[in-house]
C-alpha cells in the first residue's frame, strides 16, 4: 500500500512539474529592470512605458512565434547594486531577455549577471565602455558615445574655435567628455574649460560662471535630464547668448518642459526623436500620447524599438533560446519596411553597438525641430 502511494505521489509530482514546464513555455518571459525612483526616474519611466507599449502591440497581434510576451517591471532605484541584484533574480527566474537599466553606471555593474546567465540584455546606457568589455550579451537600444560623438564632433568643429565642456561626473558624463576630447584633439576646436558637475546637482551658478570666464565660443553640455534643465535655466539667468551644444539628453522632452524658454536655441545630435520626419516615428508619437497622455522622449523610443528588435532576432534564430537569440543579434540588419516596429532601419555589430540614421535638432518655441538628417556611419 505504502509503495503504491509513493509511486502515485511521484507520478503526481512529475505531472505537476511537466505541467509547470508546459505553462512556462506558453509565454516569452522578459524583465524590465529600470530606474523608477531616484535621479533616473524620468529616463527609466519613459523606457518602461515604451517597452510595455510594444509588448501590448505584439501580444495583440498574436505574439512572437505564436507565443505571448510576459513582462515584469522592477525598480533599480537608480542604484547599481540594486540593479545587479534584480538582474541576478531575473536570470534565475529564466527570462529570455532583459531590458535595462538605462543608466550607464548601473548597466556597467548589472550586465555581469546577464552575461553569467547567457541572457540578451538591452540597455539605454550610452557610455562607450559598456560595449568595450567583450560581453556578447549586451546590446544598445540607441547610439553609444563611440557611434554618436564622431557626428557631434564634426558639427562642433564647424561652429566653435574654443569650447567649454560642462559634464556630469559619472560613467555617462566622463565617458562622453573623454570621447569628445579625443575626437577634438588636434582639430580646429580647442577645449578651454573642463567643468565637472555632480549627478543631481541643483545649483549650476559656479559652473556657468567658469564657462563665461573661459570666453569660449560655445558650451558643450553633457548631463542628465533634470540637471540639463537646471543648467539651461542658469545659462539664461547669467545672460549666456553663445551656442549651447549637446547630445540627446540636452534637448529631451522633459528637459524642454522643465527649462521652459531657457531651452530655446539649444542644439543637439540625437539618435532618436519623436519629431523626426519619418511616418513610423510619427505613428509612435501618437500611440504613446494616446496610451500615456504625454509626449515621449528618446527613452520611450529606445524601450519600444528594443522589443521589436528582440522579436526580429527571435524570428531569425527560429527558436526561444537566449543564447541563439544573442548570436542572431550580432551582425543583424533589420529593415523597418519589413519590421515597422523598429521605426528606422538598424544594424548591430559584433560588440552590440547599433548603427542607423540620426538627427541634428534645435529647440524652437518649446519643441524639437529637426534641422538635418545624418546618415548611418556605415553607409557608403
Amino acid at each position: 500500500m505504502q509503495k503504491r502511494f509513493t509511486l502515485k505521489l511521484a507520478a503526481a509530482c512529475a505531472f505537476a512539474a511537466l505541467a509547470g514546464l508546459a505553462q512556462a513555455q506558453q509565454t516569452i518571459k522578459i524583465a524590465n529592470i529600470v530606474e523608477l525612483s531616484g535621479p533616473g526616474t524620468t529616463a527609466g519611466t519613459l523606457f518602461k512605458n515604451g517597452v510595455e507599449l510594444a509588448v501590448k502591440e505584439i501580444n495583440d497581434a498574436g505574439g512572437i512565434m505564436g507565443k505571448k510576451i510576459e513582462s515584469s517591471t522592477v525598480d533599480t532605484q537608480t542604484n547599481p547594486g540594486v540593479a545587479k541584484g534584480l538582474t541576478q533574480k531575473a536570470v534565475d527566474d529564466g527570462v529570455l531577455a532583459i531590458f535595462g537599466p538605462v543608466y550607464s553606471g548601473s548597466i556597467m555593474v548589472s550586465m555581469a549577471e546577464s552575461k553569467r546567465g547567457g541572457i540578451p540584455n538591452f540597455t539605454g546606457g550610452e557610455a562607450a565602455a559598456i560595449t568595450q568589455q567583450g560581453n556578447p550579451y549586451v546590446f544598445r537600444t540607441a547610439f553609444g558615445q563611440s557611434s554618436s560623438f564622431p557626428k557631434l564632433a564634426k558639427y562642433i568643429n564647424t561652429k566653435a574655435k574654443t569650447l567649454a565642456v560642462i559634464y556630469v561626473n559619472n560613467d555617462f558624463g566622463k565617458g562622453g567628455r573623454d570621447t569628445l576630447a579625443k575626437l577634438l584633439d588636434n582639430g580646429p576646436t580647442k577645449i578651454v574649460a573642463d567643468i565637472s558637475t555632480d549627478a543631481g546637482q541643483v545649483d549650476f551658478s559656479a559652473a556657468v560662471l567658469k564657462a563665461k570666464q573661459s570666453n569660449a565660443d560655445a558650451i558643450f553640455a553633457y548631463t542628465n535630464e533634470e540637471e540639463s534643465a537646471r543648467l539651461l535655466r542658469e545659462l539664461k539667468k547669467q545672460g549666456w547668448t553663445k551656442p549651447v551644444i549637446g547630445e540627446t539628453t540636452l534637448t529631451g522632452q522633459k528637459v524642454i518642459e522643465l527649462a521652459g524658454d531657457a531651452a530655446n536655441g539649444a542644439v543637439a545630435h540625437v539618435g532618436l526623436t519623436v519629431d523626426a520626419p519619418i511616418p513610423e516615428m510619427l505613428k509612435f508619437k501618437a500611440k504613446y500620447y494616446q496610451a500615456y497622455g504625454s509626449i515621449s522622449d528618446h527613452n520611450g523610443i529606445k524601450g519600444y524599438t528594443s522589443v521589436y528588435v528582440l522579436k526580429a532576432a527571435i524570428e531569425k534564430a527560429g527558436k526561444l533560446d537566449p543564447k541563439a537569440v544573442a548570436q542572431a543579434l550580432h551582425g543583424l540588419s533589420i529593415s523597418a519596411k519589413k519590421n515597422p516596429g523598429v521605426i528606422m532601419d538598424v544594424s548591430f555589430d559584433a560588440n552590440g553597438d547599433l548603427d542607423r540614421e540620426s538627427f541634428l535638432v534645435e529647440v524652437k518655441n518649446g519643441r524639437q525641430v529637426v534641422v538635418a538628417t545624418l546618415p548611418a556611419l556605415g553607409k557608403k
